[in-house]
């Protein structure tokens, strides 16, 4: 009888009945791929469940687990958690040691589970705020517990019959992890996701997402501390797709050359990053090469899914495809039949390129608040055509969208999170009447595509009683390759202007091409020809919008903008306030200066 899935667990057992893979879950350790079957998978995963028995692990009891990258481990320590009824904590490895401390207190956790000697760094410094008992690496650091010592503890299987007890006490309404958002403004707070909610979204992202049953590669690199990454990870546990997890975003080029993938998933910035080092290396060409290069890019940037350029423009594209395009899939691997996104806006420039390039990227739509998936594009799925430029996608089944007389996208279904932990005033500021409030503003069209168009909160009034929506202009201004990032502001000011952080890399290159000299960031963003780019940059974006709403100043920044620094949050987004802060110097030379 096959397996019903229910619970997050249910899955490995439904793969090893299904697909029993020698390869379910791959990491590479000292310059080495080693794979963990889907039979060694749930025997592992038993005994750390038998192993969190024998140190007096309750049911409800919180187990956070922080991991620099990707690996095997944190997907069995998952399943053994949360089969003994649990519950995981993933915690954002880059975040802030004092936010490890408000984390690991707010969630009451006990035991700790961590990749590397640069979090139990970390981590050791506020452990004795805390109230964790041990915690156990997955490195081997000399001194230190290893999660070697509770696979050994729970190797002993005498109480196993107890594991499947509590197994059998979960039900799909049980909590089964604490997801503490990043969070743009304020401390995070724990988002409180069951069994059920999760497994709903797994399902129900099955048709969207074409895998071969059994068959394809799959690469993991987001963090999977972010549910986006997490769902996906169980997503490919159920179509018996092979999980290897990449190095680090450094080695991810490297990685899919080795393992040559069938899907991975990113968010908007890796593609970015990605597409600015194809059009980097376009650049470097000469002559008639050159010339080929960016008549392809050109061509990709004009696609229309299902053909609809027409004839002569298919036919182009085969031939950019097989001349250009077949270069950018063999950097990838080669065999990319898929690529999803998720986390922020996507800029439409990167959806038609790449899809033009024979690797189309489905942009999704979600929040942690609902596990994550609520709408995606897909290419097609039983004779209906799901995917069109510049939106998030068709709404998933069993999920209600609509959009409240603000604006404000509402979600209602089995995904919605059961709350905020020990946060009942926010939980109630956010689901009414059974709508989760997603603080987003979309529109769906006639045929039922999801199109995001601001944020309720990022919206602001100028002095002048005008509505500005910083991120329609932000995702405009990206589109210039000589703009990585980029922070609209002038709320209660007389106009809106513009923070820009350049993409250094390409403007150093443009800057050698062009024979500029300079001595450091500063000297490069203060030459006069380059800021006539960013000029001719911010005109083609106010081209677009109405008077007022256009950028009248703008400034660059000579640094970069890192998650280290605290201008972005673990999944890259803007932390405002925060950049705001940073740059207040140039916020008043443009308002008071």
């Amino acid at each position: 009888m096959a397996i019903e899935i229910t619970r997050i667990f249910d899955f490995p057992y439904y793969q090893l009945e299904k697909y029993n893979l020698n390869k379910a879950l791959t990491t590479k350790y000292n310059g080495k791929w080693v794979s963990t079957s889907s039979k060694e998978y749930i025997d592992k995963a038993n005994a750390i469940s038998r192993g969190l028995l024998k140190l007096g692990i309750k049911a409800n009891d919180k187990i956070a687990i922080i991991s620099t990258t990707n690996r095997t481990e944190w997907n069995i320590c998952d399943i053994g958690i949360l089969q003994v009824g649990a519950q995981n904590v993933p915690i954002y490895p880059t975040i802030s040691k004092e936010d490890y401390e408000y984390v690991l207190n707010h969630s009451e956790a006990t035991y700790c589970f961590v990749s590397d000697s640069t979090i139990l760094e970390k981590l050791n410094q506020i452990k004795g705020n805390t109230s964790i008992k041990e915690v156990f690496t997955f490195d081997d650091i000399s001194e230190e517990k290893n999660w070697n010592e509770v696979l050994e503890l729970g190797k002993d299987t005498s109480n196993q019959e107890e594991v499947e007890a509590r197994k059998n006490a979960v039900t799909p309404n049980d909590l089964a992890t604490l997801i503490y958002t990043s969070g743009t403004t304020g401390r995070p707070k724990g988002v409180m996701l069951s069994h059920g909610n999760i497994v709903s979204n797994v399902l129900a992202s099955d048709d969207p997402v074409p895998l071969e049953y059994g068959k394809d590669k799959a690469l993991s690199f987001l963090p999977v501390c972010h549910v986006f990454e997490r769902m996906i990870l169980y997503l490919y546990q159920f179509c018996g797709a092979e999980i290897y997890f990449a190095e680090g975003i450094d080695k991810l080029t490297e990685n899919a050359q080795e393992i040559k993938p069938d899907v991975m998933t990113a968010v908007p910035r890796l593609y970015e990053k990605i597409y600015d080092k194809i059009i980097l290396k376009g650049e470097d060409l000469t002559g008639i090469k050159k010339k080929l290069f960016f008549w392809a890019v050109n061509l990709g940037l004009r696609y229309e899914p299902y053909g609809q350029n027409g004839w002569w423009y298919e036919k182009q594209l085969g031939l950019a495809r097989k001349l250009i395009f077949s270069k950018w899939q063999a950097a990838l691997g080669g065999n990319l039949k898929i690529m999803v996104s998720g986390s922020a806006a996507l800029q439409p420039r990167l959806t038609r390129i790449f899809a033009a390039a024979g690797m189309p990227i489905m942009e999704g739509y979600g929040l942690t608040e609902t596990s994550p998936v609520t709408s995606v594009n897909f290419v097609e799925v039983n004779g209906e055509r799901g995917f069109r430029v510049g939106t998030v996608g068709k709404v998933i089944k069993d999920v209600e969208v609509k959009i409240a007389e603000n604006g404000e996208i509402l979600i209602k279904g089995p995904n919605v999170m059961q709350g905020y932990y020990k946060d009942p005033e926010k939980t109630a500021e956010v689901i009414k009447d059974g709508y989760f409030h997603s603080g987003d503003k979309g529109e769906i069209d006639t045929d039922g595509f999801l199109k995001i168009t601001g944020r309720t909160k990022e919206m602001f009034k100028t002095s002048g009683g005008k509505y500005v929506v910083p991120p329609l202009l932000e995702g405009e201004l990206k589109q210039s390759l000589f703009i990585e990032q980029v922070m609209v502001v002038g709320e209660g000011e007389k106009m809106p202007a513009a923070i820009i952080q350049p993409n250094f890399e390409y403007l150093k290159e443009w800057a050698k091409e062009n024979n500029i000299t300079y001595s450091n960031n500063e000297e490069l963003i203060a030459n006069e020809k380059v800021l006539e780019q960013f000029t001719k940059a911010v005109k083609v974006c106010n081209s677009c919008f109405g008077k007022w709403e256009q950028i009248k100043v703008f400034k660059l920044t000579p640094d970069e903008w890192t998650l280290e620094a605290g201008h972005l949050t673990p999944t890259m987004k803007m932390k405002r306030t925060v950049i705001k802060k940073i740059y207040n110097d140039l916020y008043e030379q443009i308002y008071r200066g």
